[in-house]
């Protein structure tokens, strides 16, 4: 049976979950392997956190445009 896709966490979750990858490398207990398994997954999570605020940003951003007359248009993210 396939597997669903996993539904991606919560900007929230995903921060906690970095915090505790920097908090398990900064230990300096963890053997090399586990430890650059550990820092590639913080580095997707940083990069999708990223994302994510430059995505939050742009449409705070289109919502506080002064100007009023102008159409509205659908907010598209951009794929890197």
């Amino acid at each position: 049976m396939p597997k669903k896709a996993e539904q991606p966490a919560s900007f929230e979750t995903s921060l906690q979950q970095l915090e505790q990858i920097v908090s398990r490398l900064e230990s300096g207990e963890l053997p090399l392997e586990e430890a650059l398994n550990e820092f590639e997954r913080g580095v997707q999570l940083a990069r999708t956190g990223q994302q994510t605020l430059q995505q939050a940003e742009q449409r705070v951003r289109i919502l506080l445009n002064d100007d009023k007359e102008g159409d509205l248009t659908a907010f598209t993210p951009e794929n890197d």
